[in-house]
């Protein structure tokens, strides 16, 4: 599947070549590591377009590979963007942590990065989205929209911040509301989530907050098929029908990866867990369905700048 992945060490396109001006910092080059494929549409497409921006603004060369699911692939990977100058490493996913954490003691020179995971040691930073407040955001977008007063979660994983704010959110909007929660236990499990899917549209749920960002597109097509309604996750999935979502709670990774570069370049890219949210104009709702009237996205985005300027949310008032 990954014939053009793997130990591939791909430069990208002239665009990225030898002899762009470096960032006058601390900054030398990028290297990305990708767990799937910058293909998907959603969440490593989100990692190249931060790569591009930090090409665009920093002027530094960037490199990525995909398939780096291995700690042998990994290792190399890293051996060769040292080879290339790189002194800053972007793991894109929770599942860098433990090769990072390792690693990262083999390679002082190279600050390593990944995303919500923990960070061990002065050259590993986790970033971490605070994504219950978008989930609560959603969630009242659910609350408002649902006809049958039953909505659902079909989220990755348990520890995801965002379902429980869904939750709250739904019956903040609604307290006659019932919100059913499932789980595939994989970011990327196209065919469990589809299983799950027809338990949860055979409940008579008629909005599903699609909070996985390898199946979302497949979920979200189904409900389209069968005229009901979904919430989009990580990235603004209008695109797949305004008919359909009715919203999306957006990451804006491109935007965190360009703000981490400079950070790093300027010398003040901290160690550790660092978290991100509203207030730092990483996380968003996206565009809204035409269905969704003005009068209540008039009052969701009093809400959210509510949430903005005090940290709480409707609920906590």
């Amino acid at each position: 599947m990954y014939i053009k992945l793997g130990f591939v060490f791909i430069i990208l396109f002239s665009l990225f070549g030898c002899g762009q001006p470096a960032a006058s910092g601390e900054l030398q080059s990028v290297g990305l590591l990708v767990p799937e494929s910058i293909d998907d549409q959603v969440w490593g497409t989100k990692g190249y377009k931060g790569l591009l921006k930090i090409q665009s603004e920093l002027g530094v060369d960037v490199y990525y590979k995909e398939g780096m699911n291995e700690e042998g692939k990994i290792r190399a990977a890293i051996e060769e963007y040292q080879e290339k100058g790189v002194n800053l490493i972007f793991g894109h996913g929770s599942e860098y942590a433990a090769f990072f954490n390792t690693l990262g003691e083999e390679f002082p020179e190279i600050h390593f990065v990944l995303f919500n995971g923990k960070a061990v040691g002065e050259n590993v930073t986790s970033l971490n989205f605070e994504s219950h407040a978008m989930g609560f955001f959603g969630g009242m977008v659910a609350g408002e929209m649902t006809s049958s007063n039953k909505v659902a979660v079909l989220a990755a994983f348990e520890w995801q911040p965002e379902v429980d704010g869904f939750f709250e959110g739904a019956y903040f909007q609604n307290e006659d509301v019932h919100v059913d929660i499932e789980y595939v236990q994989d970011w990327n499990d196209v065919d469990t989530a589809m299983i799950l899917l027809d338990e949860i549209l055979e409940s008579g749920n008629d909005i599903v907050y699609v909070a996985g960002d390898g199946y979302n597109v497949s979920v979200i097509e189904k409900l389209k098929a069968e005229g009901l309604f979904a919430i989009g996750f990580v990235s603004d999935q209008s695109d797949l029908g305004t008919g359909t979502v009715l919203t999306s709670t957006v990451q804006h990774v491109d935007r965190l990866y360009e703000n981490v570069a400079k950070s790093f370049n300027e010398g003040t890219l901290d160690s550790g867990e660092i978290y991100f949210d509203f207030q730092d104009d990483v996380i968003s709702l996206g565009k809204f369905s035409p269905l969704v009237e003005e009068t209540f996205r008039e009052t969701l985005q009093k809400h959210i700048e509510e949430y903005v300027d005090s940290g709480l949310l409707p609920n906590q008032k």
